[in-house]
């Protein structure tokens, strides 16, 4: 194939065209470093400048495959006893029934013992689900599939369920666990799972649910929120749908059907009926094209570009691009990976309008800035906090619709801390003092110029184009007004390019507006 900006990025000389709305696949001559960069970033956290280039040495095709292809990756997998499962073992009955029984009798030493003891297991609790955190938050930045984490974040905001609310650890690690299962399988199959996760349950108030007093928390958000959307369904199927999920409980960290509880008379929902359990409800939401075509949607919003979620308020060409996915979700039984793959080939999601055009979350940010800058990660803690200062704390999404993303992400309060957590990773520098690692764990910015030196050995001590260069990696263009400003750094700074000039650099454009965007 063409080698077309193989061994460094250029300017891009073609001309505008119009956005596509098809899925017709790009041609090998059309994916070059901006596009590989661009896949990079959009479905996953970004890539090194010699994982650009090998992404353009593979072709569209090859290094698509590859990112959907996780197994193609060997990666220790999570295991359920990775954390600790008992620290939120319910209490014994008989425990219960001596507190009660002190309750009653006004033992106050008896009572304050039952007390302390809950408070100890919540405290190691919050304790594990901050470890946890940074289990997540070390395996976006390290994995070889990035795609998979990508998508589990994906799963994360989509069936959100925050920490804040069950208060059970173990019980969030089991949900992403869940989610990294199904990543890019079969969205039937990660559905019916869904009903039957204790996090969810317990989030959803599904877990005391029972004939004489059926909640309908779950079969709202199951059908608003998880699968439909609005005005896809009645009240009378969220009545109905809620009956369906009667019985549907968790003992400790397993799920478990109490059949006394459920509500097993006829029942109908969707246009379905009969005796229908929460397996037959999930089963009449897959059986709505309107279900398809929203999950599409919102894999269209987040990969590509944000749009409406209803078809009729979208443009025409994303209209068409998500009812074409829509229809390779039906032909596969809601298989993910032949929508992902059409999406990531086609010459839509490589359009100028497309590309560099979405706002960073804090993950992405954060994630992105590691694994595309080489940047040290430092403190995992001080990551965390950035992320929650900045609107994205994981496994606590503000609320059942998870996070609105978009402009969302972006004001003057978290502007600071973005450019703030870049200065950090970069430097060491905190807003107040030093890491005191920061002299062992320097930053060394050379190895990111290995591909401009390789290609021309001048090229990487040429200030304009480094300047030229480190901006088409990091922002995906050089727009003039950054190139001029960037230039008369350097020339202000003795006209040489060393390390500390390129991380100067790099701190000046990762400041830069275009930085929040990917």
């Amino acid at each position: 194939m063409t080698t077309r900006a193989a061994t460094q990025p250029g300017k891009d000389t073609r001309r505008p065209r119009r956005l596509p709305a098809s899925l017709d696949p790009v041609s090998d001559h059309q994916f070059g470093y901006d596009q590989a960069r661009h896949l990079l970033w959009r479905a996953g956290f970004g890539g090194t400048p010699e994982q650009v280039q090998t992404l353009v040495g593979w072709g569209p095709r090859k290094s698509v495959d590859y990112l959907l292809d996780f197994d193609a990756a060997p990666y220790e997998e999570p295991t359920r006893d990775a954390f600790d499962p008992e620290i939120m073992r319910p209490d014994d009955p008989a425990d219960i029934a001596r507190y009660r029984a002190a309750l009653r009798a006004g033992n106050e030493d008896v009572v304050n013992r039952f007390r302390q003891a809950r408070q100890l297991k919540q405290r190691r609790d919050r304790e594990q689900i901050r470890r946890i955190q940074r289990w997540w938050l070390a395996r976006m930045i390290e994995t070889p599939r990035p795609l998979e984490e990508k998508l589990t974040l994906f799963w994360h905001g989509h069936f959100a369920t925050s920490y804040r609310t069950i208060e059970n650890s173990y019980h969030m690690y089991l949900q992403n666990m869940l989610f990294r299962r199904h990543a890019a399988g079969n969205f039937g199959d990660l559905l019916f799972a869904i009903i039957r996760d204790p996090a969810m349950l317990a989030y959803l108030d599904n877990n005391d649910s029972s004939r004489r007093r059926p909640n309908e928390n779950l079969a709202r958000e199951l059908m608003e929120l998880f699968s439909l959307g609005v005005g896809n369904y009645s009240e009378r199927d969220i009545k109905e749908g809620a009956r369906a999920l009667t019985g549907y409980s968790f003992r400790h960290n397993d799920f478990i059907f109490i059949e006394r509880n459920h509500d097993s008379d006829i029942k109908s929902i969707l246009g379905r009926r009969g005796r229908l359990d929460g397996d037959a409800f999930v089963e009449a939401i897959l059986g709505q094209r309107t279900c398809a075509q929203f999950i599409s949607a919102k894999l269209y919003a987040y990969f590509c570009s944000t749009v409406p979620l209803a078809p009729r308020e979208m443009n025409p060409q994303a209209r068409a691009v998500v009812q074409r996915m829509t229809g390779l979700m039906l032909k596969s039984r809601y298989d993910l990976k032949p929508a992902l793959r059409a999406l990531f080939l086609s010459e839509h999601f490589y359009h100028p309008a497309i590309m560099g055009e979405q706002i960073k979350s804090p993950a992405q940010l954060v994630v992105g800035a590691v694994r595309s800058l080489n940047a040290p990660v430092r403190d995992l803690d001080i990551l965390l906090d950035a992320m929650n200062l900045m609107g994205q704390s994981l496994f606590f999404p503000p609320s059942v619709k998870g996070w609105v993303g978009g402009r969302s992400w972006v004001n003057t309060s978290t502007l600071f801390v973005r450019q703030n957590i870049l200065a950090y990773m970069l430097t060491g520098k905190k807003p107040v003092g030093y890491d005191a690692l920061a002299d062992e764990q320097k930053y060394d910015p050379e190895p990111l110029l290995a591909p401009l030196a390789q290609a021309d050995a001048s090229a990487a001590h040429d200030p304009g184009r480094v300047v030229d260069y480190l901006l088409r990696f990091t922002l995906g263009s050089a727009p003039e007004p950054a190139r001029a400003s960037l230039g008369a750094f350097v020339d202000t700074h003795g006209g040489v390019v060393q390390r500390d000039t390129i991380t100067a650099l790099l701190l000046l454009i990762t400041a830069m507006p275009e930085y929040q965007l990917c």
